[in-house]
């Protein structure tokens, strides 16, 4: 700002027989008030809040003392400037106002950004927390349906199926909730739920393959368990033997799950509402994995299959 001074008072259309040593401390001195006053608050006073007639007055004030401080060191000097001086004049006031200015709007992105991020991550761990929460009660709901029908049919196979879900009650309240959960733990997981399975249904048989190096991957939890839920209601078939085979592969930076299951020749009714689990473990891939995952369905004529693939990092 010094230097700023010294050239507008060395310009020769304001005048030569100027007192320098004065006029230099007094116009730094107005800059300085106008570009932080501008700053702290008319900005945030006044432009922030959408009231602008109140801003141009703060400039036409800024103007004004600018003006009047040309003004007394003008008559102090006996210094008649000329026209060029005082636009002169006025054109550094616009820098130093649109400097301070251009500053605060920076600093308001800045903060809105960080306000903005903060406020999305915040909402998308509410809403992933939310459909886990659909997504757990379903589960168990149909673990409860097997142990009752069990326990009036086969005592001890209905004993088996409470061991086992309390094992998936363990893992539910404690890795569940974390974060991320080993691919181990996930395929171990969603085997105990077919060994399940195969006690209520004699007729039945499952096969769990993997393929690559799985051991240290990890993913969100939950992922897989709902494709499973899905073919084992699916496979349900009363006439004839079914089945369901799952394969995890893991290939450099991504794993691809698919799972199959049988269908039965002749369509069954069913009254539940169906697809909720479906629509939710999309959803929560949409938030977990956006870009990066593919989910294809296969609908044929005997069999189902669903292939997601995961590109982790």
């Amino acid at each position: 700002m010094t230097a700023i001074a010294g050239s507008l008072y060395s310009n020769p259309g304001i005048g030569r027989n100027l007192d320098i040593t004065y006029a230099q401390p007094v116009l730094f001195l107005t800059l300085l008030i106008i570009f932080y006053t501008n700053m702290y608050w008319l900005v945030p006073r006044y432009l922030f809040r959408n009231k602008y007639p109140q801003y141009a007055l703060g400039l036409a004030f800024y103007i004004g003392l600018t003006w009047l401080s040309g003004d007394i060191l003008f008559r102090v000097n006996h210094v008649t400037p000329e026209g060029n001086g005082v636009f002169f004049l006025f054109f550094i006031v616009l820098i130093q106002v649109a400097a301070s200015t251009a500053i605060k709007l920076f600093q308001r992105w800045a903060m809105d950004t960080q306000r903005i991020a903060e406020l999305e991550k915040a909402t998308m761990q509410s809403e992933l927390e939310q459909l886990k929460n659909q997504i757990n009660p379903h589960f168990l709901l149909n673990m409860l349906n097997n142990a009752n029908v069990l326990t009036q049919k086969n005592p001890e196979k209905a004993s088996q199926v409470l061991m086992k879900l309390s094992g998936f009650l363990q893992y539910q309240l404690y890795d569940s909730t974390r974060a991320k959960v080993l691919l181990t733990a996930e395929i171990q997981f969603v085997t105990d739920l077919l060994s399940l399975e195969k006690v209520r249904r004699e007729d039945f048989q499952f096969t769990v393959s993997q393929e690559g190096n799985i051991s240290g991957i990890q993913l969100s939890p939950l992922i897989f368990v709902v494709f499973v839920e899905n073919a084992v209601k699916h496979s349900l078939d009363s006439e004839n033997a079914s089945f369901i085979t799952l394969h995890f592969a893991a290939q450099k930076d991504e794993i691809r799950f698919t799972c199959t299951n049988s269908r039965p020749r002749s369509a069954v009714e069913r009254k539940d509402r169906g697809g909720l689990g479906l629509a939710n473990v999309r959803r929560r891939l949409e938030l977990l994995y956006p870009g990066r995952h593919d989910l294809i369905i296969d609908n044929a004529a005997g069999t189902y299959e669903v292939t997601l693939t995961i590109r982790i990092p």
